[in-house]
């Protein structure tokens, strides 16, 4: 469970400590940061859509009719900061397959270190979604505050 802080929501997991630091590892290849970015990014996907909105349905199962759980409410968009959201978006994907998806690409000015747009490329019912940025937050956070 995470911490809440202005908005802010710490995962303080012990799975996505354990792979963090096993990303943070000199002899760690490529191939493994990747798959440990996946993993942590289905973590993180499962935090984030903790609170999205329930209804119930009839559903039919192989013994009866009953009613079951499904997602309600605004159908979700992951909008990616190129190119560091890359590694978190597919795993995202892989927990919500039938989400839609859009970039943001960004660069900080060196001098300034704001955060320039230079592509924008979003679902035509962007506006219709719930939107969940994709970006690790690598540094100062200006270009996730940009994309927002």
């Amino acid at each position: 469970m995470g911490q809440e802080q202005r908005n802010v929501t710490v995962v303080s997991h012990p799975l996505v400590q354990h792979k963090l630091g096993l990303m943070r590892r000199k002899q760690t290849s490529t191939a493994e940061f990747r798959q440990l970015l996946r993993e942590i990014s289905l973590l993180l996907g499962y935090e984030v859509t903790r609170d999205l909105p329930l209804t119930r349905v009839e559903i039919e199962t192989p013994l009866a009719r009953t009613m079951a759980a499904r997602i309600d409410g605004k159908k979700l968009v992951f909008v990616s900061i190129l190119r560091a959201g890359l590694g978190l978006l597919e795993g995202l994907l892989d927990l919500v397959p039938s989400a839609r998806v859009g970039h943001i690409g960004l660069y900080r000015d060196p001098k300034t270190l704001v955060a320039i747009e230079y592509y924008f490329k979003v679902p035509q019912d962007f506006a219709e979604r719930l939107v969940i940025v994709v970006d690790p937050m690598l540094a100062t956070g200006n270009s996730a505050a940009a994309a927002v």
